[in-house]
């Protein structure tokens, strides 16, 4: 590899851009005291790596940026570029991908710096084993600052024997050296750490395998519990549901029952009304059949005394609870009087009930019924024409107060349930 060019921005005395072509063969740069040279020096050791305030002649690596002057403000940052020609690909292998090789290290104030390489950017210490590598760097006895050749002479052996060995391109490979023994350092302590570490592990294995059987059985008792709640839950369940089913058969029989009972008692209130409907004619029938009955012992007591006496029809007829539609003829004392010789007078008189008997014949209502005119009454309309034997109710005796009066009554009564 072969530098090509160096490039300056805001670097110490370099305020402006400038560039510093390095040709094949010697370049010599020349100037009075002050005008830079030791800077180019200082612009390519830092460049290439060195980290050392005191390298750089300063007391911070900041100080390298340009501080300012009389005439011009100061610079905010500072930026040194490297071009190398590669064209042989005598880099390392991480960077032989290209013909030449860029590196810019610029620092920004109170931001630090930073490496491109290629315009990748990368750490400060691959740009030190880049040039490791190639037996140079900010170190190497090539570059050549103010004092060092005195510091060579008054050098003790260890420092000379590393100038000779940089010199002899065997400086990169102790680099190596050192960095494969840091490594391998780390690595040890690392193996120390693991083996710690593994320890630990293994505590916390047999703590966790302790758990974990642990965990396994309070699983499976948790399982079993939830079995063993399941089934109780779906006991209960099945009792509560027969007992419900219980409860619903009992609940449909009370409704039933109080159904039952429900039209029972509407039963019986109807019955009530109609008991106590029939109440007042029953006791108008018990206040008639016991004037009635009056009537017949005061009969029975003057037929007693009177064996042929006879009860008018009219009579009998008024004691059964009738009326009587010829009350006029009652009180004639001739029986050829009470003769009703005009049958149209019967259809006027319009009677509910007739009643028929006849001394040696037979009587016939259907040949009553079927006289003309006679059917418009109210007696042959509805069927009420009855026969009583004249040897209970014409003859004298109390077999008129007796048998006769009652049949009178009962025909009475079985009209008045039907029509009245």
């Amino acid at each position: 590899m072969r530098f090509t060019k160096l490039r300056l921005n805001g670097f110490k005395s370099f305020v402006d851009p400038t560039d510093l072509v390095i040709h094949d063969g010697l370049t010599g740069v020349v100037g009075p005291n002050g005008c830079g040279k030791s800077n180019l020096l200082e612009a390519l050791r830092w460049v290439m790596g060195e980290n050392r305030p005191t390298a750089m002649r300063g007391g911070g690596m900041e100080d390298v940026i340009f501080n300012g002057a009389a005439t011009r403000g100061a610079r905010h940052f500072a930026e040194v570029s490297l071009v190398m020609d590669n064209s042989d690909r005598l880099a390392p292998s991480g960077f032989n991908d290209s013909d030449s090789i860029e590196i810019v290290r610029r620092i920004t104030r109170d931001a630090g710096s930073a490496y491109k390489l290629n315009t990748k950017d990368v750490r400060a210490r691959d740009v030190q084993m880049l040039f490791a590598d190639a037996s140079t760097g900010s170190h190497s006895p090539a570059l050549v600052r103010q004092g060092q050749i005195s510091e060579l002479i008054n050098a003790k052996p260890k420092a000379r024997r590393r100038v000779l060995e940089e010199a002899a391109g065997i400086s990169g490979l102790y680099a190596r050296r050192h960095e494969a023994e840091l490594k391998l350092s780390g690595a040890e302590t690392n193996l120390l750490r693991v083996d710690d570490v593994l320890e630990q592990l293994a505590q916390q294995l047999s703590t966790l395998t302790r758990q974990a059987k642990q965990a396994a059985r309070y699983r499976e008792i948790g399982e079993e519990l939830r079995r063993v709640e399941g089934q109780l839950l779906f006991r209960r369940w099945r009792e509560a549901d027969l007992a419900r089913s219980e409860a619903d058969g009992i609940l449909r029989q009370r409704i039933i029952e109080a159904s039952q009972a429900e039209a029972n008692a509407r039963n019986a209130a109807k019955l009530r009304e109609v008991a106590e409907d029939a109440l007042p004619p029953k006791r108008e029938e018990e206040a008639i059949a016991a004037a009635i009955l009056q009537r017949l012992m005061e009969l029975k007591q003057v037929a007693e005394f009177i064996p042929a006496a006879r009860v008018p029809v009219s009579e009998l007829i008024g004691i059964a609870g009738g009326d009587d539609v010829f009350p006029e003829l009652a009180l004639q004392p001739m029986g050829k009087d009470r003769i009703i010789a005009d049958g149209q007078s019967i259809v006027e008189r319009a009677p509910d009930i007739i009643i028929g008997s006849w001394c040696g014949k037979k009587f016939r209502p259907e040949k009553v019924a079927a006289r003309p005119g006679w059917q418009d009454v109210p007696a042959v309309r509805t069927g009420q024409i009855f026969e009583i034997k004249s040897a209970d109710i014409l003859q004298p005796g109390p077999a008129a107060l007796t048998d006769g009066v009652a049949q009178l009554h009962r025909i009475v009564c079985e009209w008045e349930v039907r029509y009245a």
